[in-house]
């Protein structure tokens, strides 16, 4: 019992561990499922913080550009020309508004504004708002004091760019002071006004957002890919795991009933041989007192103790026969042949108790290496049993076929099918059990030594009864018996 407790804690220990791979595979998907949602909205941060980065630049850049066009092409002509600038002239608006145009052509500026000191709009490239006072409070008294300022209209809020998933309009707005320019000097001079540059950036950042949603999606197809397929392996994993263990039980049983049978046949093979003794002298004295007793009355007597010395003599027999060692002389034998044997043997009570026969063999003959003499006992015990299942009629079916294991050797598979009352299911763990029948004759040996056959050919027995429907025996025998493979190889 040590050793077999020993023997399963391994398969709970493997299915333990197996559990443990499938969750923690899992769980690890999901995180990193989770940090490449983080990590995209992190990137995408970037990415903003970058292209925000460089549109200031580029603003900054595009401003001093149009400060020195302004100044140079507008302001100093129009002071030679006209002694001061007035853009409620049209010459001098037009004039102003064709030098803004040229310089910021090529360049992605959506509007270009002009604020006097006082913060009144004297130039837009969109002309409706010109005259109107602005209200950019301390971002207007900034750029007087000659700081570059920006920032972006539209932007909402957001965590690692997460949330910010919804569309809108972004505007960068960058004031840059207007100043006069000395000829021949890096230095600046008086502050004239103050320039507003207005870009468009909703188009870039859709496509961060775009960039962002493919990477999220992109990793949650593989997540998901990568998810199902460790399903399908955990789901094949589990199915191949519970079949090993249902095996390992089955094997674990038949070991369990291997030793017990080995137990009982010891002590059967003992009691038996002690009792077969004295039983011999008594049907021999038995049989030497009726032919030299003279009275009928007498030799009856003496034939009835003859009678039952020989049933006790057949049972010790069948005892014996169940505790001693199966040893198989295998040579190459047709299954069909052999049921056929059994079939022709047990006809005439077929037709007594009005039993039709039907057989479903396997195209050709289904050859193996096994004993012909023990398979015909087991087979017609089984055949033996199905009878007494219909003592009022019925069907007998006897199948054969080949069994193609991809896992295992090839075998040959005997069904045994009765139409009889079946078994309950109470009692088909115990129909295997020596001395166990539930008829009122019977040693209840027979079914224990059909196991022992079929084991001793390295087969497999299963009982599939239910009541009132019938009983179905399967025997699947492997083609090649082991045993013999290797006497034969020793023998070349």
């Amino acid at each position: 019992m040590i050793s077999i407790f020993k023997a399963k804690a391994p398969s709970q220990d493997g299915g333990q561990s197996f559990q443990l791979v499938k969750y923690v595979s899992l769980s690890s998907l999901m995180v990193i499922l989770v940090c490449t949602f983080f990590l995209s909205g992190f990137i995408s941060q970037r990415v903003k913080a970058i292209l925000l980065s460089k549109s200031e630049q580029y603003a900054s850049l595009v401003a001093e550009n149009l400060n020195h066009q302004v100044f140079f092409q507008f302001t100093l002509p129009t002071l030679i020309s006209d002694g001061e600038i007035r853009l409620s002239r049209e010459t001098q608006y037009e004039r102003l508004d064709k030098v803004v145009r040229n310089t910021i052509h090529g360049f992605s500026v959506e509007r270009v504004n002009i604020y006097n000191p006082q913060q009144i709009l004297t130039y837009s490239t969109e002309p409706d708002k010109v005259g109107t006072k602005g209200n950019l409070e301390n971002v207007f008294d900034r750029a007087l004091r000659e700081e570059s300022v920006s920032f972006l209209v539209g932007q909402k809020k957001s965590f690692l760019g997460i949330i910010e998933w919804s569309g809108g309009i972004r505007k960068l707005k960058t004031y840059f002071p207007m100043w006069e320019e000395k000829p021949m000097s890096w230095k600046r001079g008086k502050v004239l006004g103050v320039f507003e540059i207005i870009q468009d950036m909703t188009h870039d950042y859709e496509l961060i957002h775009r960039f962002q949603l493919i990477v999220v999606l992109s990793f949650l197809v593989f997540v998901g890919i990568v998810f199902v397929t460790i399903l399908l392996f955990a789901s094949r994993a589990e199915k191949i795991i519970e079949a090993r263990s249902a095996e390992k039980k089955k094997l674990e049983d038949r070991l369990h009933q291997a030793e017990r049978l080995a137990a009982l046949g010891e002590m059967v093979a003992g009691v038996s041989h002690e009792i077969r003794n004295p039983l011999g002298i008594i049907r021999s004295t038995a049989e030497l007192l009726h032919t030299r007793i003279e009275s009928e009355r007498q030799k009856r007597f003496t034939s009835i103790i003859v009678e039952e010395a020989t049933r006790l003599n057949d049972i010790l027999t069948e005892f014996l026969d169940f505790a001693r060692p199966k040893t198989i002389r295998a040579s190459r034998c047709c299954v069909e042949d052999i049921l056929e044997r059994n079939l022709k043997m047990i006809e005439p009570e077929c037709l007594k108790l009005g039993i039709s026969v039907e057989r479903y063999y396997q195209n050709g003959c289904c050859t193996l290496e096994a004993d012909m003499e023990l398979l015909y006992r087991a087979f017609f015990n089984l055949m033996a049993n199905a009878l007494q299942a219909m003592p009022s009629g019925g069907t007998l079916r006897v199948r054969s076929a080949w069994l193609n294991d991809v896992s295992g050797p090839k075998q040959v598979e005997v069904r045994i099918e009765d139409t009889g009352f079946g078994i309950p299911p109470e009692l088909q763990n115990k129909i295997f059990n020596p001395f166990f029948t539930t008829r009122e004759k019977g040693t209840g040996l027979g079914l224990a030594i059909v196991q022992t056959i079929i084991d001793s050919h390295n087969g497999y027995i299963e009982v599939d009864s239910k009541a009132g429907q019938g009983t179905a025996v399967v025997i699947r025998l492997p083609v090649s018996q082991p045993e013999l493979k290797t006497e034969n190889e020793k023998t070349v």
